[in-house]
């Protein structure tokens, strides 16, 4: 009971020291980019799917690092060693699907004739 006293006192001290703020009433206006042209959908999908690429890409990249350094930093310890090297297999896996993509784009667009 006392504990219960004891922090309810100290909040409504707190609620009471304190003093409000007032924010000042201003209109915030975010103008276009000049650089952004994106007025059709499928251009906004296909911008989309590009960042998406290169952050896969980019978080490959991360694993493929951290895997070499948790094999270096294993010290040939058997267990270490195994998930630094499960860890770049994902990685390069996870490469081989992202730079697999366009082409499967291109394919599904009948780019890329298979019976010419």
């Amino acid at each position: 009971m006392k504990k219960l006293f004891a922090t309810l006192t100290g909040f409504t001290s707190v609620l009471l020291a304190s003093s409000p703020a007032f924010a000042q009433d201003t209109t915030i206006t975010i103008s276009r980019p000049a650089n952004l042209n994106i007025t059709e959908f499928g251009k906004l999908i296909g911008a989309i799917i590009g960042a998406a690429l290169v952050l896969a890409t980019l978080a490959a990249f991360f694993f493929l690092l951290w895997g070499g350094i948790q094999w270096i930093t294993s010290g040939g310890d058997k267990a270490g060693v195994e998930s630094a090297q499960h860890r770049i297999q994902a990685a390069l896996l996870g490469l081989l699907i992202v730079f697999s993509i366009p082409f499967y784009g291109k394919l599904a667009r009948h780019e890329y004739p298979l019976y010419s």
